[in-house]
């Protein structure tokens, strides 16, 4: 038989999605179904996320971002995903150029989550992003940012810090919503074939 509540979705979370993503009832259902399949414990694991990840870029080396991408929405930091925090992440990496997706990148690029960006924690970053781009795509990337440090360095060169300074998350959404260059170094999007 098993617990047929476990296989519903809450009303309080469901009303909570719908308020604070751009899915719809019927989407977020969908979702569910397939979250329930996929993970009958109802918890996402870094392992599992890793791998759902890997699907989405099959020519690249998802493992290193797949695990800071699971550290920024671990927001409770047990350790694993739950269904809120999976459609939180998904909306928060699939909607447009809004302040939301910026506080998610500042989250990102927040390595230890002490409130604050500082250079090496970009480095890291830039470093895992990079893996995702497919290397004839590597090739054919400009001088300046056609290798993880030149990418962080022209990254960093738009909030004007100094190398050891760090950056707090107004001063980065502020800074990336001024560069619309920023936007594009912070995220990696596949290139449409």
């Amino acid at each position: 038989m098993g617990n047929s509540t476990s296989s519903k979705l809450s009303k309080e979370i469901l009303e909570d999605l719908k308020l604070n993503t751009k899915f719809s009832q019927t989407e977020i259902s969908l979702w569910y179904e397939n979250f329930q399949k996929q993970c009958p414990s109802g918890r996402i694991t870094p392992a599992e996320f890793e791998q759902i990840y890997a699907r989405f870029f099959p020519d690249s080396d998802t493992a290193g971002y797949a695990r800071h991408v699971f550290r920024s929405f671990d927001t409770n930091d047990d350790g694993t995903l739950d269904f809120k925090e999976y459609i939180i992440a998904l909306h928060m990496t699939s909607s447009g150029r809004t302040t939301r997706k910026l506080e998610w990148a500042f989250s990102l690029f927040d390595v230890d989550k002490n409130g604050y960006i500082n250079k090496s924690e970009v480095t890291e970053i830039c470093q895992a992003i990079f893996k995702l781009i497919p290397k004839e795509e590597q090739a054919a990337l400009p001088d300046d940012e056609n290798s993880p440090e030149k990418r962080a360095d022209k990254l960093w060169a738009f909030f004007e810090k100094k190398d050891n300074e760090r950056l707090a998350e107004g001063e980065f959404i502020q800074g990336v919503i001024e560069n619309q260059n920023a936007v594009r170094l912070i995220f990696y999007e596949p290139v449409k074939q």
